[in-house]
């Protein structure tokens, strides 16, 4: 009777040990030989570059904030930008922003943040001309 009861609790707790070891194995497993890039089944993607240059973000227009039209607050920091301040113009939507907002948006993204208009290279590959004065 005795061997019994002893049977009955002692194999179902070997039986479940067993099972969570088998487990634990193969955790470690997955995590130690697919996640530190010794895996050559999956080939990492090539990082695609979705914002504007240093020099694409030199090409575009700086105004001064008193000559917007659509409004003078910041939509990227959400501040206003003062009349006396520089501002990024963006070509095609005439949305402004302050200079270094602009340009940390735009390094990382080729949209405008307010109307989510695309940059067209043809906007980055013009340069602005004087206007001639006669």
């Amino acid at each position: 009777m005795m061997v019994s009861v002893f049977l009955a609790l002692f194999l179902p707790c070997v039986g479940t040990s067993v099972v969570f070891i088998v487990y634990i194995c193969l955790l470690w497993y997955a995590t130690s030989f697919s996640g530190n890039g010794n895996d050559s089944r999956s080939p990492e993607k090539p990082v695609k570059k979705t914002g504007l240059s240093e020099s694409e973000l030199e090409k575009l227009p700086k105004v001064p904030a008193k000559d917007l039209v659509l409004g003078t607050e910041c939509a990227v920091c959400l501040d206003e930008i003062e009349s006396e301040q520089q501002a990024r113009l963006i070509p095609g939507c005439n949305h402004g922003f302050h200079v270094q907002c602009a340009d940390t948006w735009l390094s990382k993204h080729s949209v405008c943040p307010v109307c989510r208009t695309k940059l067209d290279p043809q906007f980055l590959n013009e340069s602005i001309e004087p206007e001639n004065p006669c």
